[in-house]
C-alpha cells in the first residue's frame, strides 16, 4: 500500500473537532488493519525526576470503557512500558505483550509493569504500533494503533503497516494541535500563581529580589515571599533550581 502525507491530510483536515478527527482517526488506522487508536499529547512528558506526567490530553476509540480512568486517575500511565519506551524514542516501533514475540518490549517489561501486562491481556490488545512525536519546547505525543488479535500474522501485518501508521500519526498531530486550549497546552503538575511566575522570570533574568521588588513595584518582603512559596512548590532548594525546574516545566513560558 502506497499512501501519501497529503492523502491523509486531506481526510483528516475534513473534521472541524478533536473528538472528529479521532474518528478520522480510527477509520484511517483500520484501514491499516487496526482495531483501537490511542493518543495523547503531554506539554512536559517526564518529571524533573523522571517519572512520567499524565498527558493533559487522552484520547481513545475502540478500547475498553476504564482505559482512561486506569491510565489518568490510577496511575497505569505511569508505569506503561510502551509509554516509558515512547518517551525515550524518536522512531515509530511495532510492540507485544506475547511472551514469545520479538519486539522491544520483549527484554524491557518488569514488575512494575505487571497491572498493564495483564490489563492488556485481559482486554485482548496485546499487539500495537506507537509512534512518538516529539514537539518544539519539549511537547510530546504519541499515536497508537492496537490489534485485538494476538496471532503472529498480526504482528508482521502490524510491522508492514508501520511506515504509513506513522505517516498517519503526524498527519493527525499537524491537523489536531492546532485545536488545542491553553489548558491542554499547559503542564498541572505544578501550579505556581501568576505572581510566583512573574518573580521567577525576573529572577531567571538575573535580577536580585530588591530588583525585582523595584519592578514590581513591590516590597522586598513580597517578592521574597513569592520567590520562596514557588521554591516549595517546585521542591527547590534555592532560586536558582527553582528557575531551572519551572524552565522544565514550563511555567516561565509567555
Amino acid at each position: 500500500m502506497h499512501i501519501r502525507l497529503s492523502d491523509f491530510n486531506s481526510r483528516l483536515q475534513s473534521a472541524s473537532t478533536l473528538d472528529q478527527q479521532m474518528d478520522c482517526a480510527l477509520l484511517l488506522a483500520s484501514d491499516l488493519g487496526f482495531d483501537a487508536v490511542i493518543y495523547d499529547y503531554s506539554p512536559v512528558p517526564v518529571s524533573h525526576d523522571g517519572a512520567l506526567i499524565t498527558p493533559s490530553l487522552l484520547s481513545l476509540r475502540n478500547t475498553p470503557a476504564d482505559w482512561h480512568a486506569l491510565w489518568c486517575s490510577q496511575g497505569y500511565y505511569q508505569i506503561d512500558p510502551v509509554q516509558h519506551l515512547a518517551v525515550a524514542s524518536v522512531s515509530p516501533f511495532v510492540w507485544s505483550y506475547q511472551p514469545k514475540a520479538e519486539t522491544v518490549l520483549q527484554t524491557f517489561i518488569t514488575d512494575m509493569h505487571k497491572p498493564v501486562v495483564r490489563y492488556l491481556h485481559d482486554s485482548h490488545m496485546t499487539c500495537g504500533v506507537t509512534v512518538p512525536i516529539h514537539m518544539p519546547k519539549g511537547g510530546f505525543a504519541t499515536l497508537t494503533g492496537l490489534c485485538s488479535d494476538s496471532s503472529d500474522v498480526a504482528l508482521e501485518d502490524a510491522r508492514q503497516s508501520l511506515a504509513e501508521f506513522g505517516l498517519l500519526a503526524h498527519a493527525f498531530q499537524e491537523v489536531a494541535y492546532p485545536l488545542f486550549d491553553q489548558k491542554m497546552r499547559s503542564c498541572n503538575a505544578i501550579r505556581l500563581t501568576r505572581r510566583e511566575r512573574e518573580c521567577l522570570s525576573w529572577s531567571a533574568e538575573g535580577l536580585t529580589a530588591r530588583e525585582i521588588a523595584d519592578q514590581l513595584n513591590r516590597s522586598v518582603a513580597t517578592v521574597t515571599l513569592h520567590l520562596n512559596s514557588a521554591m516549595q512548590k517546585l521542591g527547590a532548594k534555592n532560586r536558582v533550581q527553582a528557575v531551572v525546574r519551572a524552565v522544565h516545566y514550563r511555567l516561565l513560558d509567555h
